[in-house]
């Protein structure tokens, strides 16, 4: 007789708590999206940069709104866990979070962007670094992953800088606006000694 696999997180973990902020250096910190943030979100997606290497599509205040709504669901969902990168001021100038969770498996991919006004000063990297960190020793994740076109540079920088090994190339396995794009492959399992 085999015995059930245990899920690596327990069900019920994740919705049963708060979504916490995080102190990050450079007066930076990580908070749920709200309602008001919803014009940034609307901005992020005209962002040349942020429409090349993601998929945002065109938002309205008002599908914005809604979005953030459903980022709140997905937390209570134990689905996907989202953040708003903030300057002292509050204005959002980025996003991080955890998606495509498998709880029980103990896994999950990082999304990030973030816009001109928080480019260049180390911001991802201590975000990738604070989420991972709740993401093991909070949550009780076994392994997080982060995929990005190779031809994305700065992407592949942040997953290095965060300690995140590259693993391979997957080919052919994201279709950005220019066409099929080969992929990085990058992770940290629990355990893992951190960014050298």
């Amino acid at each position: 007789m085999i015995n059930p696999i245990a899920p690596v997180v327990p069900p019920g973990r994740m919705k049963q708590t708060r979504q916490p902020d995080f102190a990050l250096s450079g007066s930076m910190h990580l908070r749920p999206w709200r309602e008001s943030d919803a014009q940034i979100l609307v901005q992020a997606c005209l962002d040349p940069d942020i429409q090349h290497w993601n998929r945002p599509g065109r938002l309205t205040t008002d599908t914005a709104r809604e979005k953030i709504g459903r980022w709140k669901m997905r937390w209570q969902n134990e689905e996907a866990a989202i953040w708003a990168i903030a300057p002292a001021d509050d204005a959002p100038v980025g996003l991080i979070g955890l998606a495509d969770l498998d709880l029980p498996g103990g896994s999950g991919e990082f999304l990030y962007w973030l816009l001109a006004a928080g480019r260049g000063r180390g911001a991802m990297v201590n975000a990738t670094l604070a989420v991972s960190q709740w993401a093991f020793n909070t949550l009780g994740l076994h392994r997080l992953r982060i995929t990005h076109s190779v031809a994305n540079m700065a992407s592949c920088r942040v997953a290095a800088q965060a300690g995140f090994a590259l693993e391979g190339t997957m080919r052919s396995a994201l279709l950005h606006a220019d066409g099929w794009h080969d992929e990085h492959l990058h992770a940290r399992i629990q355990g893992d000694t951190g960014p050298s």
